[in-house]
């Protein structure tokens, strides 16, 4: 099991696209759901996806998964979790934002801003700041990053122009609760705090007391771990911090509006149909960034820019879901003009990064 992985950037980037890909269209089961509040469906994507799926991939593929976890230090284990509480701050905004923007228009404008954060800050929280402009591949990765900015403000663009131009029936057809206003202070929330798991997934490591540099992925390999699943041990801590905080809303919501008879009919052909949707969407959420960390070996020092090659796929192919589930019918020229530019410029961003690392 303990497999070897030579640098390969280009195979590297395409695990991160596929994971961009499954985060563009978790949601989307979503849209089966019937019968029962949002804050009830939620929790079972949440323990699906930020527990069951991730802990059976871990345990599956880390030989001593908790051994792993009992070597690292108090401290790393609460920093990583925090990282992940924090997120998940953005995670249930992250629904709200969906719910106001549309699958293409909301993923977009989110994962723009999630991408930025979440790319650019690690390093300089590691003391790493100079390895964002040492050299030309730290360069055009970073005008990779640009480049999706510029895409994404072109995306919102569309999506302004969108508002103006449709009456509000034909908002309501693709996107029933579709609000820009409060869909861009939400995506904005949300895009912000979600940047902070990359924080998580790049903080299992510390310095023992002889100064050695020590990581959660380092023990995994000590244990007999192979290097595409190195990374399971840190991916599952950060995101007990993420459930922690989505168990608090969801259950506060239900306490809030009344909605704890909803998991009652879980047992129902009804209920058990929801939690099937919502499970589903759980687990291809926890695939984009299981799919990060297994190809982050493949990029070597540069394993960092995988979040934004992730994002930046996700905001690409959320945009070309919206398009195909009519988000964006019945617009005209400027707005559909101000869409394909900001989609080819995010295609742009992605090619960008992932030659970077050439």
């Amino acid at each position: 099991m303990n497999e070897t992985v030579s640098a390969n950037p280009m195979l590297g980037s395409l695990i991160f696209a596929l994971g961009g890909l499954a985060g563009a269209v978790f949601a989307v089961p979503f849209r089966k759901v019937k019968g029962w509040a949002y804050e009830s469906y939620w929790f079972i994507y949440a323990i699906v996806g930020l527990i069951v799926f991730p802990a059976a991939l871990a345990f599956a593929t880390v030989p001593d998964l908790c051994g792993v976890i009992a070597k690292t230090p108090t401290s790393t284990l609460l920093g990583c979790a925090g990282y992940g509480a924090l997120w998940g701050v953005g995670g249930l905004t992250w629904g709200l934002m969906i719910r106001y923007l549309g699958v293409g228009l909301g993923l977009a404008i989110g994962c723009g801003l999630c991408s930025a954060t979440g790319t650019l800050i690690p390093p300089i929280l590691q003391g790493k700041a100079g390895d964002l402009v040492k050299d030309s591949a730290a360069l055009i990765t970073l005008g990779g990053v640009a480049l999706s900015l510029v895409g994404i403000v072109f995306v919102g663009l569309a999506g302004k122009s969108k508002e103006a131009e449709l009456p509000e029936e034909e908002k309501k057809k693709a996107v029933a609760e579709f609000n820009f206003k409060k869909g861009i202070v939400v995506a904005c929330i949300s895009g912000v705090f979600s940047g902070c798991m990359n924080f998580g997934l790049q903080n299992g490591w510390w310095t023992d007391a002889s100064g050695a540099k020590c990581s959660m992925e380092a023990l995994a390999k000590a244990v007999n771990t192979g290097d595409w699943w190195v990374g399971m041990p840190v991916l599952i801590v950060v995101l007990w911090g993420g459930f922690l905080v989505n168990l608090c809303w969801c259950f506060y919501m239900n306490a809030k509006n009344k909605t704890f008879g909803d998991y009652a009919k879980a047992a129902s052909p009804a209920g058990l149909g929801v939690i099937f949707w919502s499970g589903l969407a759980g687990v291809i959420w926890a695939c984009q960034f299981a799919f990060l960390k297994i190809g982050e070996p493949l990029c070597g020092d540069m394993a960092y820019v995988g979040f934004a090659i992730l994002m930046g796929a996700s905001v690409l192919f959320s945009s070309l879901l919206g398009v195909f589930l009519g988000e964006w019918k019945g617009t005209g020229g400027k707005t559909r003009g101000l869409l394909v530019t900001g989609l080819l410029i995010l295609a742009a961003s992605i090619v960008v990064t992932a030659v970077a690392k050439m």
